[in-house]
């Protein structure tokens, strides 16, 4: 399952990621979005795990939950092209 976790703290890191959501279940990938030409976090990134219980695990735990600063927003990731979050 794919999960969107927006609200990151621009120090924040794909390792910090990997190891918060890693208590869940297996992290597949960990990746923080960033600027083309900067490389500055965008505040958002994407977490996949193999396992719908383990990812619905955390979500549920993390959603909310303070890192580095910041209250984290956590919930599973729209499908590409779909408008993402956005409800019309």
């Amino acid at each position: 399952m794919n999960i969107f976790v927006g609200n990151l703290a621009p120090d924040t890191t794909e390792i910090e990621l990997t190891d918060l959501f890693k208590i869940f279940g297996p992290v597949k990938s960990a990746l923080i979005m960033r600027e083309l030409f900067t490389g500055v976090s965008k505040g958002f990134g994407f977490v996949e795990m193999p396992g719908k219980a383990h990812s619905l695990s955390a979500i549920s735990a993390l959603d909310g939950k303070t890192v580095n600063g910041q209250p984290l927003r956590v919930n599973e990731a729209m499908a590409r092209g779909n408008g993402g979050n956005r409800r019309r």
